[in-house]
């Protein structure tokens, strides 16, 4: 006859092993992700104001081999860029923070831009992610969504030579007035990232984040 304590803790040995040998596949999954992460850029993204973004995302798509611009800033229809290949593409860019999420209005936006224009196809392009509806919307307008996890996997496969990095840190970002004294907002570096300060510092103290 077997013995049942042998039994059990051979048993009760396998389970251990088991859950030793998922964590470990699980932190080196973990890793995995970061370091695909850190190639991505993405950091670098998230601290953009809507200008760099804009700006990265042309040279992303010119070194795909698209004419690329960027719209100017007052009657641009709901497109911030538009890319020229064998297909005419509008694209809204939508820099958020990582707790917002597109809403459909920014669907329904590029795709009145999109019969505007007279193009192909109409894509919405984020750092974020998209709301449900919105989601629901693009599908039944035909409206591509490239979400966080979208852009990633654009970038990495593209391996732009303009990264993120050098975007941030050479791209000015677009310039706007302080809301306390109404003077010019600067870009000052931190310790860690770098933010819009008054020009008229120390007479007026206001800072902000450059991605507000």
């Amino acid at each position: 006859m077997h013995n049942p304590s042998v039994a059990f803790t051979i048993l009760f040995l396998l389970i251990v092993v088991f859950y030793l040998i998922r964590s470990v596949y699980q932190r080196s999954q973990e890793r995995t992700a970061m370091k695909r992460l850190a190639r991505s850029g993405i950091h670098y993204i998230d601290q953009m104001d809507g200008f760099q973004f804009e700006t990265y995302l042309k040279s992303l798509f010119r070194q795909l081999g698209y004419k690329a611009h960027v719209t100017s800033k007052t009657g641009d229809f709901g497109a911030d860029l538009i890319i020229q290949g064998q297909q005419k593409i509008v694209i809204q860019a939508k820099r958020y923070g990582s707790k917002n999420r597109v809403s459909l209005s920014a669907v329904q936006e590029i795709y009145g831009a999109q019969a505007y224009y007279k193009a192909d196809e109409a894509w919405v392009i984020t750092n974020s992610c998209f709301t449900k509806s919105a989601r629901a919307l693009a599908e039944a307008c035909n409206v591509q969504l490239f979400d966080r996890k979208a852009l990633q996997e654009l970038v990495l496969e593209v391996n732009p030579t303009h990264t993120a990095q050098k975007v941030y840190q050479d791209v000015k970002p677009e310039s706007r007035p302080c809301p306390t004294c109404g003077n010019e907002l600067v870009v000052r570096q931190g310790k860690t990232n770098r933010f819009f300060g008054c020009s008229s510092f120390p007479q007026c103290r206001h800072t902000e984040a450059i991605n507000k």
